[in-house]
């Protein structure tokens, strides 16, 4: 509100951050969990898209993703988006914990559904906590992913984590950026916001990891200071770090 109101870039513009979601009834592998569908937010989510439950049912998952596709289409700024799966929190033996896990969207069919539009690319979800993640890194580079999402409150990461350095390293083998949740979480019914402390994106800015961190601005506080003055001191530190 301080600073005077600038143009916009000229194109091409890319959203880099555009979800979808879905129940799986064509076979997309997606998910919600039964508190998920049951909150007011999943009404919101669904009215947004401007579609129903039973619309998802008949017509299948990948009919988000058109729509995305037809948005960009009517956009007089946007020229293309990028496509987030969303991976799920990994359990003890590496697979995919289904009980603790809000919402799925696998990348095959992020990957799948973009193909059939020009102005779409795949961002992949990855938790790096799955005993194949590199092998899933490595598929989805293959499948055309431009980027990894993670949303560590609600994935369940602690980006901190010092055994997280092979995938950081596989990361900067492809060339590719790292968009982390970095602020409080409430599109989900619960969240460990202490994981998306922008702080702990420090390790794989270290190892020179590219990190775009998302929804910072939404506030957050953390070791006693609000997330964005923390983020800003890491602007300050890391060329690779945007927000």
């Amino acid at each position: 509100p301080y600073r005077t109101p600038e143009a916009m870039p000229p194109p091409p513009i890319i959203d880099m951050h555009c979800h979808t979601a879905g129940l799986g009834a064509d076979g997309s592998g997606c998910f919600v969990s039964p508190a998920m569908a049951s909150s007011f937010r999943f009404g919101i989510y669904l009215k947004a898209f401007g579609t129903s439950r039973e619309e998802l049912m008949e017509k299948g998952d990948r009919i988000l993703v058109d729509r995305i596709a037809a948005q960009v289409a009517g956009s007089t700024n946007v020229t293309a988006a990028v496509v987030l799966a969303l991976d799920g929190v990994a359990g003890p033996d590496g697979e995919l914990d289904r009980s603790r896990t809000e919402v799925y969207v696998p990348n095959e069919h992020v990957a799948a559904s973009v193909k059939g539009h020009a102005s779409l690319r795949f961002g992949a979800s990855i938790t790096p906590r799955r005993k194949d993640a590199i092998g899933r890194l490595d598929r989805a580079v293959a499948d055309g992913a431009v980027l990894v999402k993670w949303s560590p409150s609600i994935m369940d990461i602690d980006p901190s984590d010092p055994g997280l350095e092979p995938f950081y390293r596989r990361l900067i083998h492809h060339r590719i950026p790292l968009l982390s949740h970095a602020g409080k979480e409430r599109s989900f019914t619960f969240a460990k916001d202490e994981l998306a402390d922008p702080e702990r994106l420090r390790f794989p800015l270290s190892l020179g990891v590219t990190v775009i961190a998302g929804h910072v601005a939404e506030g957050g506080e953390n070791g006693g200071e609000e997330d964005l003055e923390r983020l800003m001191r890491l602007i300050r530190e890391y060329q690779s770090l945007y927000d």
